[in-house]
């Protein structure tokens, strides 16, 4: 008698707060935390325009600093992720056209070839992109001592520019702490639940007994 009285107040406790109340506590947390890391998504982005919009002005200075603020922003705040990362095309553009200007021979019988060359491709590509530096290169070759031009240009590592920084699984911010309550709650229906079912079996399993 005394387990079966045991099991009795063990279900009135665990049944004094209600299911449907830590329901809309889950409904109310998950709410919180989709907004919270929605809010740390678009703060991601708007610092990822900012290196962009910096990188597009062409100061090396600005870009360096708004990517650091990516970078510690990014590192800090959960759901982040950058996907394929920022890339700083025109920064790219800009150091490949200084090496082929510093590489290029104004004493060529043909004049600054490589002038020639940004000439017959710019009008063919609005943006900047490999088929644009293929276009240059193919427009160089045509021309003699181009071989010379072409290897003596130091061209910048295309991979160099491209930025990929990683966000952690969980941070110590409102969303991170609003996830966190939300697993709490969603916890404590399993067990609340898995409880009430498993001393209801014991009971029924104690009157089996008797």
């Amino acid at each position: 008698m005394a387990d079966k009285r045991s099991i009795k107040h063990s279900i009135k406790q665990l049944q004094r707060i209600k299911t449907w109340q830590l329901v809309i506590l889950l409904i109310l947390a998950g709410f919180l935390s989709a907004t919270f890391l929605r809010l740390n998504n678009i703060g991601m982005v708007q610092r990822r325009t900012a290196v962009l919009n910096a990188d597009a002005v062409g100061d090396n200075e600005k870009t360096q600093n708004r990517l650091y603020d990516l970078q510690r922003y990014v590192s800090s705040h959960m759901n982040t992720d950058m996907d394929k990362g920022v890339y700083l095309k025109l920064g790219y553009k800009r150091d490949v056209q200084t090496a082929y200007i510093n590489a290029a021979n104004d004493t060529n019988p043909n004049g600054n070839i490589y002038k020639k060359a940004q000439e017959a491709c710019a009008p063919r590509f609005s943006n900047w992109s490999y088929e644009y530096i293929q276009c240059t290169t193919d427009e160089l070759a045509k021309y003699p001592a181009s071989n010379d031009l072409i290897n003596s240009a130091k061209l910048p590592i295309a991979d160099s520019y491209l930025h990929v920084f990683v966000s952690p699984l969980w941070s110590s911010d409102f969303a991170g702490w609003s996830v966190l309550i939300f697993i709490v709650i969603f916890i404590m229906i399993i067990v609340r639940l898995a409880s009430i079912i498993l001393l209801k079996l014991l009971l029924r399993h104690h009157y089996k007994n008797i």
